[in-house]
């Protein structure tokens, strides 16, 4: 780069991210600060990642990191933090606020084929390299803290019994688990509940972990696995319990009458249904807070709507099931997600083995970013209880929430009672 350019440049640089605790390397060698000390440094390795810079093109600059083109390196919450102010900065002009809100609103069409394969994309990546960084059961939604200073094993063995109480399961009882993952739930409810269930997943690799881990706990005879969509499940009234967890941010909300219409229909009189999932903090869906929404939907979550609450609740509404209980746990998700990611940063060159280093890049950088848009209020994340009435009126149910609460004493495990049927 010419003298006389590469002095405009870093001009131009300076009027606009002055103060910011950014170094800046170019693709040349050349090295600006933007304030002493600077905490994070990025790294431009390619002449032309300039333009995306300057025109704040936080799409290309996604793509760029990904590829190892542009490499930031510090502490990744500093580079969470500096880089929203940075986003804010060269990418938060009024033009791209508003073409983000138009194209936040664009339907998808959220068919059979194509929920399965971003399902894929997502969940396919390799069973060992979740194992890494997830808890022992291998949960992938928000763990349930009661003081914050739990390890992540112990708040997600809070959050399957928080969600086991909610839904009042019981010995003989029938479950769903509609997205069931890698079987963690399934496995805690039939172990020390006594419930039969039924997980369904779209991912064969996760169907695969969760049948290994079901056989290991000798809960096969309780527990029944299918990769399946859950608008392919027959029959009507099947089910006591259902549940479903971080599942249906992957339904679209233009689906959400067709996804809680086939619980309402899956499920027996009386029987209670729990969803609990990610949703935006703006009344109408939109995105909030810097530009990058981009960067998640190309390489982290394909095809991923976000409903308000309130849509949910109208959605669930419309459904015929009563709402019993709506709780929102954004505090809970924020310490989970910096858990996952000291956890991953720890075992970083066994993620890079399993995974490859893009895909480590690409988990670090999103797990970071999302736990700073639950602590912005960007996102939050709600279990919301319903329950399907009898013909003759309302289930009866609580006098209050006390049972959701209270403590028990978890049932020894049940896993090995030779007098338990096949599904």
């Amino acid at each position: 780069m010419a003298t006389a350019l590469r002095t405009r440049l870093l001009r131009y640089l300076h009027a606009r991210l002055g103060g910011l605790p950014l170094r800046l390397v170019l693709w040349d060698g050349a090295v600006c600060d933007f304030a002493p000390a600077p905490r994070i440094t990025i790294g431009l390795r390619s002449r032309r990642l300039v333009r995306f810079f300057l025109t704040g093109n936080i799409g290309r600059l996604a793509a760029a990191y990904v590829a190892g083109e542009l490499v930031v390196e510090g502490s990744i919450g500093e580079v969470i933090a500096i880089g929203m102010e940075l986003a804010q900065r060269i990418g938060g002009r009024p033009m791209m606020r508003r073409a983000a809100a138009v194209l936040g609103r664009l339907p998808r069409r959220h068919s059979k084929a194509a929920d399965a394969d971003w399902v894929r994309y997502h969940y396919d990546v390799s069973n060992a390299f979740y194992r890494l960084w997830l808890d022992r059961h291998m949960i992938y939604s928000c763990a349930y803290f009661t003081t914050g200073g739990e390890d992540l094993d112990t708040a997600q063995e809070h959050k399957l019994d928080h969600i086991c109480r909610k839904l009042r399961l019981e010995p003989g009882d029938r479950l769903l688990d509609i997205g069931c993952g890698w079987g963690g739930l399934l496995c805690w409810a039939a172990t020390h509940y006594g419930v039969s269930a039924l997980g369904i997943t779209l991912s064969q690799p996760q169907c695969d972990e969760a049948r290994r881990r079901v056989a290991a706990a000798g809960l096969d005879r309780r527990i029944e696995l299918r990769v399946a969509d859950y608008r392919d499940l027959k029959g009507a009234e099947e089910f006591d319990k259902i549940v479903s967890v971080g599942m249906y941010e992957h339904v679209g909300i233009a689906n959400l009458p067709v996804y809680f219409a086939t619980l309402a229909r899956l499920l027996r009189p009386g029987g209670l249904a729990l969803n609990h999932g990610i949703t935006s903090t703006n009344r109408d869906g939109r995105g909030q807070g810097p530009p990058g929404g981009e960067f998640i939907d190309r390489f982290v979550f394909p095809g991923g709507e976000l409903p308000h609450i309130s849509r949910v609740l109208y959605e669930l509404a419309g459904s015929g099931l009563e709402i019993l209980d709506a709780e929102d746990l954004r505090p809970h998700y924020p310490l989970t997600l910096w858990h996952w990611v000291r956890r991953l940063e720890q075992a970083r060159e066994a993620a890079i083995a399993a995974a490859g280093p893009a895909r480590y890049r690409i988990w670090r950088i999103y797990m970071a970013g999302m736990a700073q848009a639950f602590e912005q209020g960007w996102l939050s994340v709600y279990q919301t209880l319903v329950q399907k009435n009898l013909a003759a009126g309302p289930a009866p149910r609580p006098w209050t929430r006390r049972y959701q609460y209270e403590a028990r004493a978890l049932a020894p495990p049940l896993s090995r009672n030779p007098d338990w049927g096949a599904l």
